[in-house]
């Protein structure tokens, strides 16, 4: 088969520029891609954090100065690029909106941020007269470039034959704006009515409604978004989209997250070797301050600390563990004050019995998956969640609802306990929470069925070499399906 050219377009990529998951999907995909054959590059931002990578990027004097305009905007960005396995990275540099603290702001051009990002990729194509057969869009920050695609589309012919793909990594962001956005970003065209500024200008839906086809990424959230609950007002755009709406569960880049090679654990170890795990278990135990051994289970979770990881049924239960010390807690994760609060005031409680770090540390995360006996995900709702299956690789069992993703990825235990791979809940409830977490503390007291639970979860594959496959083949289908090829 002929190679592809495939362009990514993205706010993040591990590990240039990171704040969740989005970021490895689109490492871990777009280095797949070029590993089938096919020409990838990908377009984000020059973020001020990104600045240690710096003298890793190149520039190319033709693309100095490079004006992109956004309706009465014009702004100069230059791109630049390195190489990383195998897939060719443009940043976008324009330090009037990306030398910022972070890399996403409350600040009241954020709308500006991404519209450029849209438009800076495309721009870039064109100054290179390069022609890419699929352009991947991922979530609301790279939305628009279906729009402004198509407003370039009549007289600009370098992109006759491309389809555009967008993936909807979650659902709950969706940036949206005020209506005279629209008019401020030159997309007039696309609002209704001769008033753009009575509705609000949702960059999602727009990019919902333009693109030639959308990708989720889980089957089971593919469905749930067609519904008034999972659709989050987008409900409706979906269900008309059903026909070109695909579900693709993530991967797991195993160069990275793999218990055999970690060097971010005390001790690497295998489904053959789960000594090893012990090992890292202790070893987490006195990074924390935490007293305890094998005697009781060690529960963990690594996450944003928003409304939709379901911290509101997890204090109750974990907190009567704590007191009966049938348990130990430790947590990695930022967001929310009211839940940083909460679980502040948890490690207050019980010094001995849990801990609480705010922030993410990248080692440290792979240090509680490797030292943890089970990671708890009580999501209201999980796209796909990246963390079951990082837990399934180290051995560590998951405890999740069913929803999304997880219900996807995590096998619940069945009569006669062969197939599990982890606990799974169905109740978005406390009650329901400490159920499965009885559970849990049931098999730690079994180490026969425990051990067959963690070596049947590392034994699962859920690299990214399946899932490359499955969005090569929705590439070509719609490329095919619009007679490009």
């Amino acid at each position: 088969m002929t190679s592809l050219r495939l362009l990514h377009v993205a706010s993040e990529m591990a590990p240039l520029a990171k704040a969740g998951g989005l970021a490895d999907v689109v490492a871990a995909l777009s280095a797949g891609m070029s590993e089938r054959g096919h020409e990838v590059r990908v377009v984000l931002p020059l973020y001020r954090s990104m600045q240690e990578h710096l003298p890793d990027f190149e520039t190319d004097p033709d693309l100095e100065d490079v004006v992109v305009r956004l309706g009465p905007h014009a702004y100069g960005v230059s791109f630049r690029h390195q190489a990383r396995q195998g897939v060719t990275v443009y940043a976008v540099d324009c330090p009037a909106l990306y030398d910022r603290e972070g890399i996403y702001t409350e600040d009241p051009d954020e709308s500006h941020r991404f519209a450029l990002l849209s438009r800076a990729a495309l721009s870039l194509c064109q100054e290179t007269a390069w022609a890419p057969d699929v352009i991947h869009l991922h979530d609301w920050h790279t939305a628009l470039s279906s729009l402004y695609l198509q407003l370039i589309s009549p007289w600009e012919r370098l992109f006759d034959e491309t389809a555009v793909l967008l993936t909807l990594h979650n659902l709950g962001y969706q940036g949206v704006f005020a209506g005279e956005i629209a008019a401020d970003l030159g997309l007039m065209d696309f609002v209704e009515g001769e008033e753009g500024d009575e509705e609000p200008f949702n960059f999602l839906g727009a990019g919902i409604a333009s693109a030639d086809h959308l990708t989720t990424v889980s089957e089971t959230y593919a469905q749930e978004i067609q519904t008034e609950e999972g659709g989050m007002g987008l409900h409706q755009a979906l269900a008309e989209q059903s026909s070109h709406l695909t579900g693709i569960v993530n991967g797991v880049d195993d160069t990275l997250w793999n218990p055999g090679t970690d060097t971010h654990i005390a001790q690497t170890f295998t489904s053959d070797s789960l000594e090893g795990k012990s090992m890292n278990k202790a070893q987490l135990l006195e990074d924390f301050g935490l007293q305890g051994g094998e005697e009781i289970p060690l529960l963990a979770m690594v996450s944003r600390l928003v409304w939709q990881k379901g911290l509101e049924i997890v204090e109750g239960p974990l907190e009567r563990l704590l007191e009966e010390q049938r348990a130990q807690v430790v947590v990695l994760g930022s967001g929310e004050e009211k839940y940083e609060a909460m679980l502040t005031a948890l490690g207050e409680a019980f010094p001995g019995g849990m801990a609480f770090q705010r922030g993410y540390d990248e080692a440290l995360a792979h240090r509680i998956e490797a030292g943890a006996d089970f990671f708890l995900m009580p999501s209201r709702y999980e796209p796909c969640g990246l963390n079951q299956m990082y837990s399934m690789a180290y051995g560590t069992v998951p405890i999740v609802r069913r929803t999304g993703g997880l219900a996807d990825t995590v096998t619940p235990c069945d009569e006669e306990g062969r197939r599990a791979t982890g606990i799974v809940f169905d109740a978005f409830t406390a009650q329901a929470f400490g159920e499965a977490l009885g559970t849990a503390l049931a098999l730690y007291g079994d180490r026969e069925a425990l051990d067959r639970v963690r070596r049947r979860g590392m034994e699962t594959d859920y690299t990214w070499s399946r899932q490359v496959e499955a969005y090569e083949k929705l590439y070509r289908s719609m490329l095919e399906s619009a007679g490009r090829v």
